[in-house]
């Protein structure tokens, strides 16, 4: 695989849920799924802003296990809760981790593929994340700056892709980061509040 397509790909990814539309007996899903999408977002843009490059490698088991696994089965859980928009976005983000551990593992697809393969890869998922980025606004504003900058995100390492701009995906590395710290707030807030009863940490409700 190319260095720019080893760089390229960091959404992620980042999904949470709408309004608490729970069964009985079904604990939510969404902080276990945004953790990993947060956790694994932050390992590959550590390596795509040029800080860590090491951990791109490491990026790649956490993309199957973590962003990938996990990710896809809070979202099959939300489908149980019946939360339209949690299991949609925790299951295409964990589809999108699955993938790219099969294309950074898979013999020969990474340089079969090449930069403009990626590059159109990324910007399928920019699409895909602009319009669950306008649903999100209607949950809350955490979710919603996850989405907003998981775009950006998305954006910027098309263009490093497609155009070959290093610097891009730097900038969408850098963007990554930001984006994997938000999640991991919201997430916390989601275990804290669950386990306190109670809301200790904002995520600042919306319509």
């Amino acid at each position: 695989m190319s260095a720019t397509a080893e760089r390229a790909i960091a959404p992620s990814t980042t999904p949470a849920t709408a309004p608490d539309t729970a069964r009985a007996g079904v604990a939510d899903p969404g902080p276990l799924g945004l953790a990993a999408f947060a956790l694994t977002t932050m390992l590959l843009s550590l390596a795509n802003a040029g800080i860590v490059t090491e951990a791109g490698a490491t990026a790649v088991a956490m993309a199957l296990f973590c962003g990938g696994l996990t990710q896809f089965a809070a979202g099959l859980w939300e489908f149980a809760r019946g939360n339209t928009f949690g299991a949609t976005a925790f299951t295409s983000y964990g589809a999108f981790w699955l993938a790219f551990w099969w294309l950074r593992t898979a013999p020969g697809l990474a340089e079969d593929a090449g930069s403009a393969g990626v590059g159109f890869f990324l910007l399928a998922w920019t699409i895909f994340t602009s319009l669950m980025t306008v649903a999100a606004a209607k949950t809350n504003g955490a979710t919603l700056t996850v989405f907003v900058l998981l775009t950006l995100t998305f954006v910027a390492l098309s263009i490093g892709d497609l155009a070959g701009a290093a610097g891009a995906t730097q900038a969408g590395g850098w963007l990554g980061l930001a984006t994997a710290a938000v999640a991991l707030y919201t997430a916390w807030a989601g275990v804290t509040n669950a386990t306190w009863k109670r809301d200790v940490l904002p995520v600042w409700p919306r319509g």
